[in-house]
């Protein structure tokens, strides 16, 4: 066994990539402060072939120094858009036909292992220490958690964001 050469791996380009067809999911990052994870956020988007990502609110846009040093490239591939706050971005992506699924702790929320819904499907991600804005919560069609054993009570927004993708590319056999 051998760790393969990034020219071994078969990538697509960044022009081929946007050619590409997509997933029909996106991020909606809800005021995330720390740019890193919005960085990271953009390259889990790449890998999954997310159809975009949503920034709104204090989160950092490109071409931010902390967000181009985690999505690697990934601000080039994704297209993304940013709007004042999540709650514009929500009905924004409402009206492009994408449901709102929150990836918060609420009084209804499904585990993302059952969690089933025909796309487009847009899944918020909160900031880091409030999480999701209750209007946001309020227009959501539905929210899912990521089962927890610790004691911890949430997990990192970038960490979220992968979960969440590799679970729909599991449940789509990508």
């Amino acid at each position: 066994m051998r760790k393969l050469q990034p020219r071994e791996m078969d990538r697509l380009s960044a022009a081929e990539y946007r050619q590409s067809e997509k997933q029909p999911f996106v991020f909606l990052l809800d005021n995330v402060r720390s740019a890193l994870n919005a960085g990271s956020v953009f390259r889990t988007a790449d890998a999954f072939r997310f159809s975009g990502v949503y920034l709104s609110g204090i989160t950092a846009k490109p071409p931010h120094r902390d967000i181009l040093k985690t999505a690697l490239g990934a601000t080039e591939s994704v297209p993304w858009q940013y709007f004042d706050s999540a709650v514009e971005a929500a009905r924004h992506l409402k009206k492009s036909g994408y449901r709102i699924i929150s990836v918060e702790q609420t009084t209804t929320s499904i585990p993302l292992q059952d969690f089933r819904v025909p796309g487009p499907v847009a899944f918020v991600l909160g900031n880091e220490v409030n999480g999701i804005c209750e209007s946001v919560i309020a227009m959501s069609d539905a929210a899912v958690i990521i089962p927890q054993a610790g004691t911890k009570h949430s997990l990192n927004v970038a960490v979220c964001a992968g979960i969440v993708a590799w679970d729909q590319a599991v449940k789509l056999g990508k």
